[in-house]
């Protein structure tokens, strides 16, 4: 087993120096001041320190936790810490990928695909540098990509695309977001194997209890081997998954743009707010819950500011 790291160093721009530091604020994260630093936060053990430098560092006992679900997905926007150890796969033997995209923009869909991947679609994915869809920044290259996965992995994929009103629905009868992703993984899992009959082992990034996406299966997808581990999506077939994802959530942002006659930001910061905020006054704050995630905090922040 891997020991769990405990420091980090990376660097940082101003711009996501302040991001973090709202961040961190809004959490109850205590601040003091540093020599040659914007400031030095504190919490539970862990502290994180912005230097003037431009370098940034977290040590303590929740650094992994924290780099790989809090720093790399919602400041730096990358997702290289721990694919050293990740890298260091098994043999390549047939199965099945599963990710999602669109779980942390208040505007959007939750898109969950799946990719089953075989002995003859592995190199022909390899070869097309298929990759985890965070490291990848171009739009355009995203939608490239996914359709020669399609292509590659002979139509043995599914997506399954839950838009706002939808998931609003989904989300008040699960009032809970992890019960909501075993249900779309699950699907995703059902859907795929009708695809492909052979695939009898599925892997997807861990986001919460591996009971949970088993106990939605039904009575097919229970004879599968399903397997959750952090940092899946350094897995080829997970990796095609989280492109197809991304790919299905982008395309229905410019649907969902054009719907509310103006563009939709991505994410949950301070340009997602405005917009929120101006759409809601345009439309109203009920026609929110055609375009938004509703229990996210931006909502409560939008019906406060009207």
């Amino acid at each position: 087993m891997n020991k769990k790291k405990t420091s980090f160093v990376c660097k940082i721009d101003e711009r996501q120096i302040a991001q973090l530091k709202d961040y961190l604020t809004d959490r109850g994260w205590e601040f003091r001041e540093m020599p040659y630093a914007s400031w030095k936060a504190v919490k539970d053990k862990t502290n994180i320190v912005a230097y003037l430098s431009g370098k940034l560092t977290v040590q303590g006992q929740d650094t992994e936790d924290f780099v790989l679900f809090v720093l790399e997905p919602e400041i730096l926007k990358t997702s290289g810490f721990g694919y050293e150890e990740a890298a260091q796969q098994e043999p390549f033997f047939p199965h099945g990928g599963v990710d999602e995209s669109g779980k942390g923009d208040f505007f959007g869909p939750l898109v969950i695909a799946g990719v089953f991947v075989d002995e003859e679609s592995q190199p022909l994915l390899r070869e097309l540098g298929v990759k985890d869809s965070k490291t990848i920044k171009s739009a355009v290259q995203i939608k490239a990509l996914a359709t020669k996965i399609r292509q590659a992995v002979n139509g043995k994929f599914t997506l399954v695309a839950i838009g706002p009103a939808a998931y609003n629905r989904l989300y008040g009868g699960f009032g809970n977001l992890n019960k909501l992703l075993a249900w779309g993984h699950a699907r995703v899992i059902e859907n795929l194997l009708e695809k492909a009959p052979e695939c009898q082992d599925v892997l997807s990034d861990k986001f919460a209890a591996e009971h949970l996406i088993k106990n939605v299966l039904q009575q097919k997808g229970r004879g599968i081997k399903l397997r959750q581990q952090t940092k899946a999506e350094s897995d080829i077939a997970v990796a095609a998954a989280s492109i197809l994802a991304r790919d299905g959530f982008l395309r229905a942002m410019e649907k969902l743009g054009t719907e509310a006659g103006m563009e939709l930001p991505k994410g949950a910061g301070p340009q997602v707010l405005q917009t929120g905020e101006t759409l809601a006054r345009t439309q109203g704050v009920d026609a929110l819950g055609n375009f938004a995630k509703l229990h996210f905090k931006t909502f409560q922040e939008i019906k406060h500011k009207l």
